[in-house]
């Protein structure tokens, strides 16, 4: 069993190291093959013994822990590029994977605020350094559609003010070049002098948005921010952090963006992940053709 766990800690260095993938990418890879380790370690599984049929008996029992098949496509996409590693560095000579197919997953239609309700979220009045900070925030990701990693992730040398432009580090390493709007660069101008170093005290950080403990902004503590505030404001929408990069790219869409324009600003690889957003504008358009069309009913 040692053996397989020691081939995981190697594919995972080979993820950061060969590959530039990030800490959370890696952290995501490690779960899934853990769990495919302590699979094998209870059936008494090494490596060379590992047929299509164990993989399949895994798939089931991951079945039974009704996980749904988003997650099990996940699992399976780990795995095909473990067992891709192995062939790489002639550890394993077959390949269960092969004719492994993951389940098809249903595109589903993500969710998005209306302008109204991102207008509301937004309407935080300056009063404090955290007011400051999470304004900025929030501007920022509206503003830019950045994932909440890239956010985080975010330091001070990745914006330029003067320009109102940022980088970032989006999915598998690929940097991009985002604009900021005028006014989401007036307030983190306004955050930057005002809230930040108080933040920080006497000490020093790299990154953009900092803690009260001068640490920088984790996923968790963005996501509890935007709930305290969505409280505050009575929006009763469910959302997540992810929902201010969906409105971003629909309400783009809807006032007339091209669609490879927003896919370039997302950071999509494939324009056929940016095409869901066309569902939520057609949905849109059908709500509001139901709504004030004399005939539509």
């Amino acid at each position: 069993m040692d053996e397989i766990k020691k081939l995981i800690d190697q594919f995972l260095d080979y993820l950061i190291i060969d590959k530039k993938y990030s800490l959370n990418t890696r952290d995501s890879y490690e779960y899934s093959l853990m769990k495919f380790y302590d699979f094998c370690k209870d059936h008494a599984l090494g490596l060379k013994k590992i047929e299509e049929k164990n993989i399949k008996e895994y798939l089931k029992s991951l079945s039974c822990e009704n996980l749904s098949n988003k997650s099990i496509s996940r699992h399976i996409s780990s795995l095909k590029s473990f067992y891709k590693f192995l062939l790489i560095e002639k550890i394993v000579l077959n390949n269960p994977m092969e004719y492994i197919e993951a389940p098809k997953i249903p595109k589903t239609i993500p969710s998005v605020l209306s302008k109204e309700e991102v207008n509301q979220l937004l309407n935080i009045e300056l009063t404090d350094i955290y007011s400051y900070r999470d304004k900025a925030m929030i501007e920022l990701v509206y503003a830019t559609g950045l994932r909440v990693s890239e956010l985080v992730n975010l330091k001070l040398n990745d914006v330029d003010l003067h320009s109102n432009v940022l980088k970032t580090m989006g999915k598998g390493s690929k940097e991009r070049i985002v604009p900021i709007g005028e006014y989401a660069t007036s307030i983190i101008i306004e955050y930057i002098h005002n809230s930040r170093p108080k933040f920080l005290k006497n000490k020093t950080s790299e990154y953009l948005f900092v803690t009260k403990n001068g640490t920088n902004m984790s996923r968790n503590h963005f996501f509890r921010v935007l709930q305290r505030i969505a409280k505050k404001k009575g929006i009763t929408t469910h959302f997540s952090p992810h929902t201010l990069r969906h409105s971003f790219a629909t309400h783009l869409l809807n006032n007339g963006a091209d669609l490879r324009v927003i896919q370039e600003l997302l950071g999509h690889s494939d324009i056929s992940t940016t095409e869901i957003y066309t569902h939520v504008s057609n949905d849109a358009l059908k709500k509001n053709y139901m709504e004030y069309h004399p005939h539509s009913k």
